[in-house]
């Protein structure tokens, strides 16, 4: 099968996860990403060995997901952009891409002479992307920023999931939660980008802000609160169902696991629930026997939903529920995603051999074309393949001894 991006050369300029994550997107569907890296320092992430309490890899192996994730794919290059013998490289590998993909902020872009003006001097048909905190425009453009202050804090997601009166402040439910729907967000704007130009033979500026991506998936409520006129009231959920239905929401099986019940049609599906659960009487109730006084009543109807589910283990009412017509799914930890059978049967759990010959796993990008699953390629080591890219730019081994001496590349 073709991959769609097959023959798009993207050469990234970027750190950690937001925007390399948009790379390694593209590397899933074909393109050949050349990732550009500190000649001494590499990426920033690789250095990141312990985060949110775990250790980043295991001992004695190369294997290192929060660097896979992100860059499976790629190629590496060790060039120090900064040195004026790595320019003549530099500048053969942009006038051989497609896009331009960085996330520097606009002081380090002007140093590295990376701004579009300066890239597009060079090659006047890239495509120039740029990821940021807080967007190209306004008093914040200078300004950095991270998944967890943008994207979360920001964009309403940490506000919107916070209950009232809190001593603490919900976080992110994963590392890098917010850079990895940035990334794949920009991916698509680079989709269109790259249309766009076969199609009009103009090349693009595209611009994507984890800002502009948390606003964007917390919409729901900042449209409401725009059509509002103001903050919106605050609304505490009954601790079981909702106001009006009592088929929505988690509940506690007896062996401390959730279910998540959202049957969004409560009377069409009460009676099937009742039945299933064995109290098939309760769908007669007089309390419950319409939809109206199902919903009149549904803070009654939820506390006997929540005896019920707690009266039988996890895996009881697995398969009790699936033998029904309603929605509903199991919460599901870390380990337990990464076994989820649908996930596997489509191919986004896809396999991957590690630099040590390992074979791992890692979760795929989730646009599959062609009913194909991706066929995954490990991300580089540090500047791996410095020599391959420079050499197929024309530069002599002399050449590149000069520019390792000089410490212009690794």
């Amino acid at each position: 099968m073709r991959r769609p991006m097959e023959g798009v050369r993207v050469l990234e300029v970027a750190q950690f996860t937001f925007v390399p994550a948009a790379g390694a997107v593209l590397a899933d569907w074909g393109a050949d990403v050349i990732k550009i890296e500190h000649a001494e320092r590499g990426d920033g992430q690789r250095g990141l060995v312990r985060v949110l309490g775990y250790d980043a890899t295991s001992e004695g192996s190369s294997f290192f997901p929060i660097v896979e994730g992100p860059n499976r794919g790629k190629r590496s290059v060790g060039l120090a952009l900064e040195k004026p013998s790595a320019r003549k490289a530099f500048e053969e590998l942009v006038r051989r891409s497609d896009v331009f993909l960085t996330n520097f902020l606009p002081e380090a872009r002007a140093k590295l002479r990376i701004e579009v003006e300066d890239i597009r001097a060079i090659n006047p048909d890239i495509i120039y992307v740029r990821g940021s905190g807080f967007g190209q425009r306004g008093d914040e453009a200078t300004k950095g920023g991270y998944d967890s202050t943008a994207f979360w804090a920001r964009g309403g997601s940490a506000a919107g999931v916070t209950p009232p009166g809190a001593d603490r402040m919900i976080r992110m439910p994963a590392g890098a939660y917010g850079d990895a729907m940035g990334g794949m967000t920009i991916a698509g704007g680079i989709a269109a980008a790259l249309y766009s130009r076969a199609t009009t033979g103009e090349p693009s500026v595209v611009d994507v802000s984890l800002l502009g991506v948390g606003a964007w998936a917390t919409q729901f409520t900042v449209n409401m609160a725009l059509m509002n006129g103001g903050p919106l009231p605050v609304n505490v959920q009954p601790r079981h169902g909702s106001r009006t239905n009592p088929l929505i929401g988690a509940y506690l099986t007896s062996d401390g696991r959730w279910i998540e019940l959202s049957m969004l049609q409560p009377g069409r599906y009460w009676a099937e629930f009742c039945k299933l659960a064995g109290r098939g009487e309760l769908s007669t109730d007089e309390r419950f026997d319409s939809t109206e006084k199902l919903m009149a009543n549904a803070a009654q109807a939820a506390g006997i939903v929540a005896e019920l589910i707690a009266s039988r283990p996890f895996e009881e009412w697995v398969e009790i529920l699936s033998r029904g017509e309603g929605q509903w799914s199991v919460v599901q930890n870390a380990w337990e995603v990464g076994q989820d059978p649908s996930l596997r049967a489509n191919g986004l759990i896809a396999s991957v051999v590690d630099a040590d010959g390992v074979d791992r796993e890692l979760v795929a990008s989730p646009v599959q074309f062609d009913e194909t699953p991706v066929d995954l390629t490990r991300a580089p080591q540090f500047a791996e393949h410095t020599d391959e890219v420079l050499r197929s730019l024309g530069l002599s081994d002399e050449e590149l001894i000069a520019l390792k001496i000089d410490g212009a590349a690794t």
